[in-house]
C-alpha cells in the first residue's frame, strides 16, 4: 500500500467525525429488540423454512409504520423474490388485506419493500425462504466537516503561511457520497461533482414544508465541499458521485440506503475503479440489512466509512456504525475532547474505530455560489487509494494516529475501556513500509451463564497474534484461541460476563497457527524455527483458572498449571522478531509493563504465586495486572514483536 496515497483516509475521516451532531432527542430502547412471531393455526408453506425473525426498529420515533424489509435466506435467486411476492399478496388477498410491495433488492440483498398491515405479517414469515423481515426505519444526516491543518499534524504537511499542502490531491480516488442534494454551480464543487440519476428520498415530515434551495443542498453541499472542494476539500483531485438518499430536511429511510448501495454496487460492477470509498453521513437505528449491505461493498473491494453518530450513546446500538467492516469514526473537538452539542454528542465504545476533529469546519454553503459556512459534528469522510481492501486502510490509520490525547473519564469504566483513545492523523512523509500493524478487536460481551461464551474476530486479511479474556468485574478467566483463529472467552466461576479481545495485525507475508497442548497440564509450543510465540491462552472446566503465559527461559513456549489446556499462538513473518517482558512485584497491587517504541504489544498475561484470580488489561501498547486478592502480590508478561524496518525508528528492548 502506498502511503503516500493513504493520507485522503485520514482527510475524509476527518469529515466522518464532522458529521454527526444534529442534536436530535429520540427515544431510546437498550438494546435491540427480537420478536418471532408464531402461527395463528394456519397451515405454513410445506417448503417454508422455520427460524424466520421480525425484527423491530430499537428507536420506536424512527420507524416508519406499515413498511417492511423482506430478505430472503442467502444463496436465492431473483426469481424466488418474484415468487415470494406472487404467494404473498394472494394469501393476503384471501384475508381481505392488499398489500403494496415498493421495491425489490437483488443485488448483495436478496428480497423487497412491503407496505402492508401488521396482521399480515405472520403470512410473510412462513414464506418459503425468508430469512427475517426488519421494520423500515428513518437514517438522519449527521452534519459536517473539519480542520485540514489539524489534519496534517504532528507530521507536518502545511506552507509557511499555513495553507493546506497535503501529499497528493486524491485523483486515484472515486467518491460515492450517500447524501441530499449539492449545489453543483458552487464555485467549491464545481465540475468535481457528479449528480447521478439515483433518488430515493422520502417525504418531507409536515405539510407546510418550505422547501428553499439553498435548504436543501446545505448539507450535501458542505460535505462535497469538504471532500473535494477547490479551497476547503480534503482531496481536491476526488471524484465525488452525488446519490440522493436524504430528503431536504436531512432524513432518508433504511430501505432508501438500500437501494443507493444496490446502485453503488452495480456501478462498481460494471466500472470497478482502482480505489472507491463510499461515505455514509447518516445514522439509524440498528439495521440488520444496512449492515449486511456494508459488508457487501467491503467485499467488493470499496472502503466503507461511517459516522459514530451524534446520540452520546453506544455506537453499537446504530447503524451503519455498528458494522465491523466499516471504519465508523467518532468526533473530537480542538482541544481533542469528546464532541459535545446541545443535548448530543459523539457516539463512543467499541465499535468506533478512530476519532477526528469535527468542530467549526469551514466548507462550501449553499446560501451562493461563492459562500462559505461553519458547522460540527460527526461522521463520514474518507477517501484512500492503493489499498484495495479495508483492513488495509484501517490498520495504517490506526498506527499513525494520535494516542491517548482524549479524556474519556465522562464514560463508563466499560466504554472507557473499549473506545479507542485515537485521534486520526496524516503519516509523516518518511514513514517506512513493512511496520507490523496491529489492532484490538473487542467482542460483544458474553452472557453471565457458565457456559456463555464470547467471540472475537478478525478481518479475512488480519492474522490473530494474541487473544485475551476481560472480565468487567476484574476476575480474569481463561480464554481459548480455536482452530478458526477466533479468539474465544468463557464466561467462569465469579465472572459476570466476559468479553473476547483479540490482537489482529498485518505485515506482509505473516502467518499465524494455533498448536494445543497435547493434554491438560503439559505446555504449548512452536515447533518451527522460523516461527515466533506471539500469544497464549488456556482454558480450564476447574473452578480455578490458570492463565498460559510464555516461559521466560524458552519464548517459545507456553506455561500451564495441572488441569489446563494451553493454545501457543505462532506467527511467521520475514525479518520479524518477538521478545518476551516481564515485571513482577510481590508487595504492589497492581503491576504494568509496556513495549518500547518501535515494538507491538502481541500477549498480555498474568502471573500469580498463589491461586487468586487477577484482573488483566492492555491499554495500547502496555498491559497491566492487579491483584484482586491484595495478598499474593502480582506480575506481567508482555509479549512485544516488531519487524526489521522499524529497527530504522525505534530501539530495541532492554
Amino acid at each position: 500500500m502506498s502511503l503516500s496515497r493513504t493520507w485522503i483516509c485520514w482527510t475524509l475521516l476527518g469529515l466522518c467525525a464532522s458529521l454527526s451532531v444534529s442534536a436530535q432527542n429520540r427515544t431510546r430502547d437498550q438494546e435491540v429488540t427480537l420478536d418471532q412471531i408464531h402461527g395463528d393455526g394456519t397451515q405454513g408453506d410445506s417448503e417454508a423454512e422455520p427460524g424466520a425473525h421480525l425484527f423491530r426498529c430499537n428507536k420506536a420515533a424512527w420507524r416508519v409504520p406499515g413498511q417492511y424489509l423482506v430478505m430472503l435466506h442467502q444463496g436465492t435467486y431473483k426469481h424466488h423474490v418474484q415468487r415470494s411476492i406472487r404467494r404473498l399478496r394472494a394469501k393476503a388477498s384471501r384475508m381481505g388485506n392488499p398489500l403494496q410491495i415498493l421495491q425489490t433488492f437483488s443485488g448483495a440483498l436478496h428480497g423487497f419493500l412491503v407496505k402492508m398491515n401488521s396482521d399480515v405479517l405472520h403470512l410473510a414469515l412462513k414464506l418459503p425462504h425468508v430469512h427475517y423481515i426488519e421494520e423500515d426505519s428513518s437514517v438522519f444526516a449527521q452534519t459536517a466537516p473539519w480542520n485540514l491543518q489539524r489534519l496534517m499534524q504532528p507530521h507536518g504537511g502545511t506552507s509557511e503561511n499555513g495553507s493546506y499542502r497535503p501529499p497528493n490531491d486524491g485523483q486515484m480516488v472515486e467518491v460515492y457520497l450517500m447524501d441530499g442534494s449539492v449545489q453543483s454551480s458552487h464555485r467549491e464543487v464545481q465540475g468535481r461533482v457528479r449528480i447521478t440519476d439515483f433518488n430515493n428520498i422520502p417525504e418531507e415530515d409536515g405539510v407546510r414544508v418550505h422547501r428553499q434551495a439553498n435548504q436543501c443542498d446545505s448539507h450535501g453541499t458542505h460535505i462535497a465541499g469538504v471532500i473535494s472542494g477547490k479551497d476547503s476539500g480534503v482531496a481536491q483531485g476526488a471524484r465525488v458521485n452525488l446519490v440522493r438518499v436524504l430528503n431536504c430536511q436531512g432524513k432518508g429511510t433504511v430501505s432508501g440506503a438500500l437501494a443507493g448501495m444496490e446502485y453503488i454496487r452495480a456501478a462498481l460492477l460494471d466500472h470497478p475503479a482502482d480505489a472507491v470509498v463510499v461515505l455514509l453521513p447518516f445514522t439509524g437505528s440498528f439495521s440488520h440489512s444496512l449492515n449486511a449491505a456494508c459488508r457487501d461493498l467491503v467485499a467488493i473491494g470499496a472502503v466503507v466509512i461511517a459516522a459514530a453518530g451524534n446520540y452520546r450513546d453506544d455506537a453499537c446500538l446504530y447503524s451503519p456504525a455498528s458494522e465491523p467492516k466499516v471504519i465508523t469514526v467518532g468526533a473530537v473537538n480542538a482541544a481533542n475532547q469528546l464532541m459535545s452539542q446541545g443535548a448530543g454528542g459523539t457516539n463512543f465504545g467499541r465499535c468506533v474505530d478512530l476519532f477526528a476533529p469535527g468542530d467549526d469546519i469551514v466548507s462550501a454553503s449553499s446560501d451562493c455560489s461563492t459562500c462559505f459556512t461553519t458547522r460540527s459534528g460527526t461522521s463520514q469522510a474518507a477517501a484512500h487509494a492503493a489499498g484495495k481492501h479495508i483492513s488495509t486502510v484501517l490498520h495504517v490509520m490506526l498506527h499513525y494516529s494520535i494516542r491517548n490525547t482524549i479524556d474519556l473519564l465522562s464514560l463508563s469504566d466499560i466504554h472507557r475501556l473499549t473506545t479507542p483513545n485515537l485521534v486520526a492523523a496524516m503519516p509523516p512523509n518518511n514513514s517506512t513500509n513493512g511496520e507490523l500493524l496491529c489492532r484490538s478487536v473487542w467482542s460483544e460481551r458474553s452472557g453471565f451463564g457458565r457456559t456463555d461464551r464470547a467471540i472475537s474476530r478478525c478481518h479475512c486479511r488480519e492474522e490473530m497474534m494474541g487473544c485475551r479474556g476481560y472480565a468487567p468485574n476484574g476476575v480474569h478467566v481463561g480464554e481459548m484461541n480455536g482452530g478458526q483463529m477466533e479468539c474465544v472467552a468463557y464466561n467462569g466461576p465469579g465472572s459476570n460476563g466476559m468479553y473476547a479481545v483479540a490482537h489482529c495485525c498485518m505485515v506482509n507475508g505473516l502467518r499465524c497457527l494455533v498448536h494445543a497442548s497435547s493434554e491438560p497440564g503439559q505446555d504449548a509450543e512452536c515447533v518451527s524455527p522460523q516461527h515466533h510465540l506471539t500469544g497464549c491462552t488456556s482454558w480450564s472446566n476447574a473452578e480455578v483458572l490458570s492463565n498460559s503465559r510464555p516461559h521466560l527461559g524458552n519464548g517459545k513456549r507456553c506455561v500451564v498449571k495441572g488441569g489446563v489446556t494451553s493454545h501457543a499462538v505462532c506467527c511467521y513473518a520475514p525479518e520479524m522478531e518477538c521478545q518476551v517482558l516481564e515485571n513482577t512485584s510481590a508487595d504492589k497491587h497492581q503491576v504494568e509493563v509496556s513495549c518500547p517504541s518501535g515494538w507491538t504489544l502481541t500477549d498480555c498475561s498474568a502471573i500469580s504465586e498463589g491461586s487468586a484470580l487477577l484482573g488483566l488489561a492492555a491499554e495500547g501498547n502496555s498491559c497491566h495486572v492487579t491483584d484482586t486478592s491484595g495478598t499474593e502480590g502480582a506480575g506481567v508478561i508482555a509479549v512485544c514483536c516488531r519487524t526489521k524496518s522499524s529497527q530504522q525508528v525505534a530501539a530495541a528492548p532492554q
